[in-house]
């Protein structure tokens, strides 16, 4: 999930190369493939790794593995579900692999978890492999599958939703139209006043144009957009994800009120976000708040897109 360069191609057999750019990138020693397909949409990968046990990978991009994925998800779906005061309906585009509908569902107040996604295959094999990642969501009686390309649902829906999560694949092949800003507009329309929408970004180290571009497009669409910071280690370590709403703002949440939400809510099995955390999160280094200059990227932005 973590490239602007195309694959070049594993270095060697039973090692999984990613690059980040042209010039470095993340390996991971294979002890097994376990599966290999092209589904309608994709190349499918499963494979049994040394350092992060089950993984898989779409189009030879790392997507998510048993030993690491709360890094990703936790952070994906928190920050906006801890600072909403009683999230009830969800829907997540993509997440085949059913990691943000079991955080999601993590939640007391949670009645319903809409999982859009277009590949079928990515679910199927998510039941077979993925249930340390799950942990049954994709089956819980809360969460409806839709199995279609997640624009036009998104589009078509009529309902109101407290979140909404892009658990996406960078952009390119199906994914491309989900990074735009018509997109995003799309799911602002489908927000209740409170509610919001998060998203992974790309990597501030290697990703620095994706970033301003996507943030810029997001600022046209959301009145409050809070980038934050995670670090994946599937995905080379530092990475960006967005908090968008007209307004929720996690800042307003210290981390003491944070603590006992998750207290209050009983979300005991959490293994990244607490009160400190969540406001680290928050806490944006000196050259990423440049990468993220709000009235520079707005006015880029709208440089790009006038006649």
């Amino acid at each position: 999930m973590s490239q602007d360069a195309s694959p070049s191609g594993d270095l060697a057999p039973g090692v999984l190369t990613e690059y980040m750019t042209d010039d470095w990138g993340v390996f991971v020693r294979s002890k097994a493939k376990l599966e290999a397909f092209r589904s309608a949409y994709q190349d499918v990968e499963v494979h049994d790794s040394v350092a992060f046990g089950k993984l898989f990978r779409l189009d030879g991009h790392f997507m998510t593995s048993e030993a690491d994925e709360f890094f990703y998800h936790e952070n994906l779906v928190h920050v906006a579900a801890l600072a909403h005061p009683g999230p009830e309906h969800a829907l997540v585009v993509g997440g085949g692999d059913g990691g943000s509908a079991e955080e999601l569902l993590k939640h007391p107040s949670m009645r319903r978890v809409t999982i859009a996604e277009i590949d079928r295959s990515v679910i199927e094999l998510s039941r077979r492999h993925f249930g340390r990642v799950h942990h049954g969501a994709l089956d819980d009686p809360r969460v409806t599958l839709r199995i279609e390309d997640g624009f036009a649902y998104v589009a078509n829906a009529r309902e109101q939703y407290d979140l909404v999560v892009l658990d996406l694949t960078d952009p390119g092949g199906p994914s491309t139209a989900l990074y735009t800003p018509e997109f995003y507009a799309a799911c602002a329309a489908r927000l209740a006043p409170q509610g919001a929408m998060t998203m992974h970004i790309a990597s501030p180290v290697s990703h620095g144009e994706r970033i301003r571009e996507t943030l810029a497009a997001l600022r046209e669409a959301f009145p409050r957009v809070t980038p934050y910071l995670t670090s994946v280690p599937l995905y080379g370590g530092l990475w960006m994800m967005a908090c968008c709403s007209a307004s929720l703002d996690p800042h307003a949440q210290p981390a003491a009120a944070i603590d006992e939400r998750i207290a209050a809510r009983r979300i005991g099995d959490l293994q990244c976000i607490n009160g400190d955390t969540y406001r680290a999160a928050l806490a944006l280094p000196n050259f990423v708040r440049k990468l993220v200059d709000e009235r520079k990227q707005v006015d880029a932005f709208r440089h790009r897109r006038s006649p």
